[in-house]
């Protein structure tokens, strides 16, 4: 075990591998937990205080081979980087730097091309900027079709690059979604709009709740079986 930083150490495995594991206190918890952090693609130890961290970092050096499998378990990282490929609403699309200005322009022809001119350096974040934009519009059509079947309207909308949620619902009608939900199929970004929707009738998963999903999204089960199996590649892009 070795420790770069208070905050973080590198283990090894019997064969060699290394991993890095970053040290964390809560005190809203009440045992040592392990997690893992698949943008930063590091395990996290967490402690409820830090007379327990060192109680922490050896749970984690006695579980460095599971740390390790499930590292190598994570989709692969895509950059946004220009020549890059990520899926954009479920298709392949490229990243480019041509074209005049300095504005995102998505290009459809044999493929999809998005254009971003400008400094290489910044093209990760003019990407991100375009998908967030794109990610609002397309839920705040969704929601707006879901609200009228439910006859309820939301307080607001919002979308952020949340990690363990791709949506959420306040009590006074919030909604929340996750910006990366663009690059999903719009079948199943129509899902999530869906689901929280619904939460503006029913805080809670009952059969009502979802009864009002079947209602805006019959094939819902489908959509959340989608996000189950492949919605880890989307927190891997752009790492």
């Amino acid at each position: 075990m070795t420790i770069n930083r208070p905050d973080t150490m590198v283990l090894s495995t019997e064969d060699g591998t290394k991993v890095t594991v970053r040290l964390e206190i809560n005190d809203k918890a009440r045992r040592l937990i392990l997690r893992l952090d698949e943008r930063s693609r590091q395990a996290v130890a967490v402690a409820p205080n830090r007379r327990k961290l060192p109680d922490a970092a050896q749970f984690a050096a006695e579980r460095v081979d599971w740390i390790a499998d499930r590292l190598a378990e994570l989709p692969p990282a895509i950059s946004l980087a220009p020549g890059a490929t990520f899926p954009l609403r479920g298709e392949p699309c490229k990243i480019s730097l041509e074209g005049p200005g300095r504005r995102a322009r998505l290009i459809h022809g044999d493929g999809l091309v998005l254009r971003v001119p400008g400094d290489p350096e910044t093209t990760p974040q003019r990407v991100i900027r375009f998908l967030r934009t794109e990610a609002k519009r397309d839920l705040e059509r969704s929601v707006v079709r879901h609200c009228k079947i439910l006859h309820r309207q939301p307080r607001a909308i919002s979308v952020k690059d949340t990690r363990s949620r791709w949506g959420s619902c306040t009590s006074d009608g919030r909604l929340s979604f996750s910006w990366r939900l663009i690059m999903a199929p719009p079948d199943v970004l129509e899902y999530v709009a869906a689901h929280e929707c619904a939460h503006l009738l029913e805080m809670n998963h009952s059969p009502a709740f979802w009864a009002h999903v079947s209602r805006c999204c019959a094939d819902w089960k489908i959509h959340r079986r989608w996000l189950r199996e492949e919605g880890r590649a989307l927190h891997a892009v752009g790492v």
